[in-house]
């Protein structure tokens, strides 16, 4: 009975035959309201390709008709096109309104208000068994989903079936549209019984419809319940919504700094809610690092923003992003207005809370702690970050989803005074989150780290690698935590002989037994759903039934299995015999396993049939009792009720028909059937419903008639079941914080986990850190690239480091291209951030001070979004170095001042280095192809060392240094040279810039002529520092210099003053080259010398 009704709906919808008035209609408008001269009603048109697409939405049929009368010969695309035109055009259609004067059928009436409601949503309209797209929002599905959209009547359309409905609007978000689902909100039962109790007036009006999801890049997770199945699979990284306002500040505090910045974060898939207000300079470099951090899929702009922040923010948030951009105006917040809102949002979720009515027995809560820690936490914050919070309200009210912010818990600001503050270029220029050469993860650190089960534990461990820890204690409680895990690893094997001993063996094997249940707890978790989202979804009354059950579940196992531990009576035993020694370990197990917790999952689930649940049956989900759903409870008896009046008139009809045996039959669907012989006589009001050779099936009107109310009993206890299920969600809200904080435990215990398997697969070595009342101090024995050494394996060569501040706290390494420079440095501030992560560090040992921040300049880019130069670039990332560093910061500087001139680069390069030296006196790691730098270890000795990374060159290749210009080009071979990739005091002696350009395959004769520039230039240079010498020697013995023939006469006619310049002219090339840096400078010089000095010889022995 139902699938024939269903189909005469269908039918309704079905475009209807063309009026044959002489008269045409006016071409009705498009269905966006804001009429637009760009975009008339669409024509009639007979290709479905994307140029006729593009046609019908530009083209009017008075536009067509002004066209026709050219007398001018049509050009071939004219022909072309008026081929594929239809021969005649149909009418237009006629309007089912004619009293209003439009020509829109009911059910694009319906669009065309749901437009005008949302007219920035692109709407997906249910329709019978499809989805349906109308006008402009069917070119851009088309477009995006790759399906055809024709001319329906008014409106170009397309559609897509309704059981693929989370593949497309998953596809359609992440093209960074706005996406609505409409639905029908009442059913062919409920809408035949209020069209009979208002005597049939409504009979042919269409289903009401209504707006019942909208999706965005940064909600979809967060609303993903109906999409469930829908053949897209969600997405495990964080989707962050940001908002950011600013406002300008005079520049009277730290230099450099001129705006004030306020950024909100919400993650509404977890419910995490970042803050925070600082100073930014001119580049805006701390809002760049804050967007790479979080890497925010949805971008809300408060207006007015200065011009600097729209250029970063429409740099990030580009057309080939596809972060979508919303703008707000903070104008409409008058003093306090921000504020006020806020508050009203708080107040407003207590007195909801007070006036839920749970007749159940109430189950522990601390929502008043929670809400008043969510309102300690608004009054706390500043101007901007109130400003920023409010527009976010304002824009998440649209999906329904605003409450999350009233939970204090969920409040953290963007750096605490535990964390270590990491810049954009640092996170780029380490490649810490992505790799430097597509922008994906591979060969990231935190793909090289990350061995985490579930993805909120990948989640939370991306945060821990962006925000390492600043603090001594909760780091070495972190390493002690990893420690503890690792042995647990390594003592499975002593299992069985512990098991055979009976004193103190059940600490032992309980201890072994920890990463045995760890592990087990973790994998279950990583193969069943998203937990964190998934009780995030439960607070926003977007779950699914299957999905509740699934998450609560997961929490009772995952918190039963870690009670195996023994932590319930961990305070009544002595620290010896604690199965779990680490206290960190014992506080999250002991918040992942709570009593509180598991009893309340346990009578949250007792409420439910699961495997009604796990079926998508909505009547037969609640467990239903006078006292536990008693609405549920009547509308079951309503439905029993018209079963058994339906099954009481087969008695009727088998007195009426003689016939003892009859019972009703149900075929193809059909439902209580009265099959009789086909020479039977029934009475005339029978309704034959199908037939066979010897039988016929009837319906009759009391059949009928109780058939209709038991449909209409049903879908109201449908009706009901939706109710109580969206009132249960709601109820949950009292308990979010409680699973969140369980959530939160599990995520920590799965980022430690895979901190021991890390430092267990790869032999690392647990980091010793100094005292806070230390001095600052690097030492690291055999140091080790943690990325290359995963690629390279025993190949890489390790190195070490030795900083301290009360010593030698600069090192300025030097070396040839391509030796392991930059390789070295990065591998410093790796295992540095690595062990401030809490993490174990790849090298044979580490001895280290907390450091307050980790600041790099490296490499070379322009941007041209913000119209700054490569060398711009770099003066402003030293200028933020050199802003923000302290005694207690981490400095990596690799090449400065290698985008402007020699002289210049040289200049700012030593400029820089002095200032980090003598005004912040931070551990500083310099690398530069600059000889003169080196020239600072005099002001600073002792403090300073110079490092280069060692290398093997051929006899052939030190003998093209040494021979004359005019042999110089010996480029047919320029030798090989051999990196040893360790580093070794001393400055290197070349660059070998010549051998990178024959690896790059430069050709022959460009690097021919390189190598006779080079060498004179080289030779010019040499010239040019002994002429310097020259003018500063005594210019009364010396009137300059002379060639080796005037020191032979000058010995012969007067000896022993011949004799005293041919010493002096020997000692001042020696001390030329002891004032090189550089052995290819040092080496003409002394070759002067010897000739100077053996042309001497030969002229006292003439």
């Amino acid at each position: 009975m139902g699938k024939p009704k269903q189909q005469v709906l269908s039918r309704f919808f079905s475009p209807k035959p063309a009026p044959s008035s002489a008269a045409p209609d006016p071409p009705p408008p498009p269905p966006n309201p804001k009429p637009s001269a760009a975009h008339p009603p669409v024509s009639t048109v007979a290709s479905f390709s994307p140029a006729k697409r593009l046609r019908a939405l530009s083209l009017s049929p008075k536009s067509l008709a002004a066209k026709r009368p050219n007398p001018t010969p049509p050009s071939r695309d004219a022909v072309r096109r008026r081929l594929l035109e239809p021969l005649h055009p149909a009418p237009p259609p006629r309007p089912l309104n004619p009293t209003g004067g439009k020509g829109y059928t009911p059910l694009e009436q319906q669009v065309v208000d749901l437009k005008a409601r949302h007219p920035d949503v692109l709407l997906m309209v249910e329709v019978g068994y499809r989805f349906r797209f109308f006008g402009e929002d069917a070119a851009v599905a088309a477009a995006v989903l790759g399906i055809v959209a024709h001319p329906d009547r008014s409106f170009l359309t397309a559609s897509v079936p309704t059981f693929r409905l989370g593949f497309h609007v998953r596809r359609l978000v992440a093209a960074g549209h706005k996406v609505g689902v409409v639905r029908q909100t009442e059913t062919a039962a409920i809408k035949a019984a209020a069209a009979a109790q208002k005597g049939g007036g409504a009979a042919g009006s269409p289903f009401a419809r209504g707006l019942s999801a909208v999706y965005t890049r940064a909600t979809i997770e967060a609303a993903a319940g109906e999409l469930e199945g829908g053949g897209a699979a969600p997405e495990e990284g964080s989707r962050y919504l940001v908002c950011v306002v600013d406002k300008e500040v005079e520049a009277t505090g730290r230099e450099g700094f001129d705006v004030k910045v306020g950024v909100v974060a919400i993650e509404v898939s977890t419910g995490e809610v970042v803050h925070g207000e600082f100073m930014d300079t001119t580049s805006r470099s701390g809002l760049e690092a804050v967007l790479l951090g979080l890497a925010p899929v949805e971008v809300i702009l408060g207006t007015p923003l200065t011009v600097a922040t729209e250029k970063v923010m429409m740099a990030y948030a580009g057309p080939t992003s596809n972060v979508r951009v919303e703008r707000a105006s903070c104008v409409c917040f008058g003093e306090g207005g921000a504020l006020a809102e806020l508050m009203f949002l708080f107040e407003k979720s207590v007195d909801d809370a007070y006036r839920v009515e749970d007749d159940r027995q109430p189950m522990e809560t601390n929502d008043d702690d929670n809400n008043l820690r969510g309102i300690e936490g608004l009054m706390a914050m500043t101007e901007l970050v109130v400003q920023a919070l409010a527009l976010s309200v304002r824009y998440l009210k649209v999906f329904g989803m605003e409450r999350i912010i009233c939970f204090g818990s969920s409040f953290r600001p963007f750096s605490a005074d535990t964390e270590m503050s990491l810049s954009a270029n640092t996170l780029q220029q380490l490649e810490v989150l992505k790799n430097n050469s597509d922008g994906t993860i591979e060969g990231s650190l935190f793909q090289t780290m990350n061995n985490t089960c579930t993805a909120f534990g990948s989640r939370l461990f991306r945060n821990w690698l962006t925000h390492p820890l600043s603090d001594r204690h909760p780091i070495c409680a972190r390493h002690d935590a990893v420690s503890e895990i690792s042995e647990s690893m390594g003592s499975r094997h002593s299992i069985n002989n512990l098991q055979d001993r009976g004193d103190g063996s059940c600490t032992a094997l309980a201890r072994s037994d920890l990463s045995t249940i760890l592990s087990s707890v973790l994998e279950m978790l990583g193969k069943s759903l998203d937990i964190q989202r998934g009780i995030t979804r439960i607070f926003h009354c977007k779950a699914t039934a299957k999905e509740f059950v699934g998450v609560i579940q997961s929490i009772l196992t995952a918190g039963k299995q870690l009670q195996k531990l023994f932590l319930e009576d961990i305070d009544t035993v002595s620290s010896h015999h604690k199965p779990v020694h680490s206290s960190l370990l014992r506080r999250l197990i002991s918040t992942a396993s709570s009593s509180t917790v598991l009893n309340n999952a346990v009578k949250l689930l007792s409420c439910l049939n699961q495997d009604a649940a796990d079926q998508g049956d909505m009547l037969n989900l609640f467990i239903a009792s006078v006292d536990h759903f008693p609405e549920v409870a009547e509308g079951h008896v309503n439905v029993e009720m018209a079963q058994h009046k339906l099954d009481l008139l087969i008695v009727e009809y088998r007195k009426q028909l003689g016939m003892c045996n009859l019972e009703f039959k149900t075929v193809a669907g059909s439902t209580n059937l009265i099959e009789l012989p086909v020479d039977r006589r029934v009475p005339s009001n029978w309704i034959k419903i199908n037939s066979t050779k010897k039988t016929i099936r009837y319906h009759t009107p009391e059949i009928l008639k109780n058939l209709d109310n038991l449909l209409l009993a049903k879908e109201e206890l449908a009706v009901i079941c939706r109710s109580s299920w969206h009132k249960f969600l709601t109820d949950f809200s009292k308990y979010y914080a409680q699973f969140q904080a369980v959530v939160e435990s599990l995520a920590a215990l799965d980022c430690l986990y895979s901190l021991a398997v890390l430092a267990k697969q790869n032999n690392y070595v647990r980091p010793i850190f100094v005292h806070e009342s230390a001095s600052s101090q690097i030492h690291i024995k055999n140091g080790r690239h943690p990325v290359l050494e995963s690629l390279l394996g025993d190949n890489f060569v390790p190195n070490d480091t030795e900083l301290h501040a009360d010593g030698e706290y600069c090192q300025i390494v030097t070396g040839p291209n391509m030796g392991g420079k930059s390789c070295y440095i990065r591998q410093v501030a790796l295992i540095t951030m690595m062990a401030q992560v809490g993490s174990f560090v790849p090298a044979s040992s580490a001895m280290l001070h907390v450091v307050d921040g980790i600041y790099t300049r490296m490499g070379a880019s322009d941007s041209i979004q913000q119209g700054t130069s490569t060398f711009h670039e770099e003066m402003n990332e030293a200028s933020n170095i050199l802003h923000n560093c302290s005694s207690r910061s981490l400095v990596i500087i690799d090449e400065l001042g290698r985008g402007t001139s020699t002289h210049d680069g040289v200049a700012i390069a030593y400029a820089t280095l002095h200032y980090l030296i003598k005004e912040k006196k931070c551990i500083t790691i310099f690398v530069t192809h600059y000889p003169r730098i080196l020239d600072i270890q005099r002001e600073f000795e002792g403090c300073v060392g110079a490092y280069h990374v060692s290398y093997l060159v051929t006899k052939k290749l030190l003998e093209i240094t040494d021979k004359p210009l005019e042999t110089s080009p010996v480029s047919k071979d320029l030798g090989e040279i051999t990196f040893l990739y360790k580093l070794v005091a001393g400055a290197s002696d070349r660059s070998f810039g010549l051998n990178v350009a024959l690896l790059a395959q430069l050709p022959s004769r460009c690097i021919k002529r390189a190598s006779v520039m080079a060498a004179k230039l080289q030779e010019e240079l040499s010239m040019r520092e002994e002429n310097k010498l020259w003018r500063t020697t005594d210019a009364a013995t010396v009137d300059g210099p002379s060639e080796s023939s005037t020191i032979v006469g000058l010995l012969c006619a007067q000896p022993y003053q011949g004799l005293a310049e041919a010493c002096r002219r020997v000692l001042l090339n020696m001390t030329l080259a002891q004032s090189y840096n550089d052995v290819t400078n040092t080496l003409p010089s002394l070759k002067n010398a010897r000739e100077f000095a053996k042309k001497t010889i030969e002229g006292f022995l003439m």
